[in-house]
């Protein structure tokens, strides 16, 4: 059974990222994902301003005027949010951890997708597949997504992107439009990220608490690997200890970037003391641009 606790918080995002993506993200979403095609619909009387391309010479020959094809889009889209509820998400040095934030975004993809009557599917992911929610349409089946991110509880604690982008290639034909939404504290997903990316639509989206960037200086404290469990006692009072770990995850994070790079595919980074609102909309818009 569902808690009336779980039905208030459910209800809370939904209201709150509905409010979103009607008055911020309204059109945003539609201009920035293209559909599977253009479909021909109808040839129609030319007029000033048509692409002389899409003239219809035959049909104008016929009638002895200049007649054009009109096209339409084939819109219908399905759309997958690829969501970590992996051990290193269930941290936050803020006012939410990383899968909290998670949460409230595929919301607010999965309701701007519905309002464009794409489909919506989800895949949870640890070190193994958590939970497939297949694709469909309509409200009630996004406030299911929403119960599904908030209400699971995950059997495994690592992370494996991998496994879950593999996973994806095995439940899809078609192309898709993929969200993947992880703070990407993992390894060996190079090639399966290589592969999804020429055959969906993907768009990774990073998200990172502003402690994991550097160490605070409070002296000895002990540290727990929220993966593998490892502990260790750090001595965070170290000057050289402090930079040599924000070298390390300045490093991790320069690979990173340099993989999507030679993809060449969009990223949106994220953090959890910030609002991923505009964000969001300046990647829209940057695709919306390129389209």
């Amino acid at each position: 059974m569902i808690s009336r606790e779980l039905l208030k918080k459910v209800r809370q995002i939904q209201i709150r990222t509905r409010r979103v993506v009607n008055d911020v993200f309204a059109g945003q979403y539609h201009s920035a994902f293209r559909g599977r095609g253009m479909e021909f619909e109808e040839v129609a009387p030319y007029q000033y301003g048509d692409d002389v391309r899409i003239i219809d010479w035959n049909v104008s020959a016929r009638f002895g005027a200049p007649f054009v094809k009109r096209f339409r889009e084939e819109r219908e889209l399905t759309v997958m949010l690829l969501a970590d509820v992996s051990g290193s998400g269930f941290f936050g040095s803020t006012t939410r951890f990383k899968v909290d934030m998670a949460a409230e975004l595929c919301a607010v993809l999965a309701f701007s997708a519905i309002r464009s009557n794409d489909k919506v599917g989800l895949i949870l992911f640890s070190d193994r597949v958590e939970k497939y929610v297949p694709p469909k349409k309509g409200t009630r089946h996004v406030l299911r997504i929403i119960r599904e991110l908030l209400y699971h509880e995950p059997t495994g604690r690592g992370t494996d992107i991998a496994e879950a982008l593999r996973f994806l290639d095995r439940v899809t034909i078609r192309k898709t439009v993929c969200f993947l939404v992880s703070d990407f504290l993992a390894e060996n997903y190079e090639t399966a990220l290589s592969i999804a990316n020429r055959r969906h639509d993907l768009l990774p989206i990073t998200i990172t608490d502003p402690r994991e960037l550097e160490l605070p200086a409070v002296g000895f404290a002990e540290l727990e690997d929220p993966e593998t469990g490892e502990r260790r006692i750090v001595d965070t009072g170290s000057r050289l200890v402090r930079r040599a770990y924000a070298a390390q995850v300045r490093a991790s994070q320069a690979a990173r970037q340099a993989l999507f790079r030679r993809l060449q595919t969009d990223v949106l980074d994220l953090r959890t003391d910030e609002s991923y609102v505009e964000p969001l909309v300046a990647c829209f818009r940057r695709r919306e641009r390129r389209r």
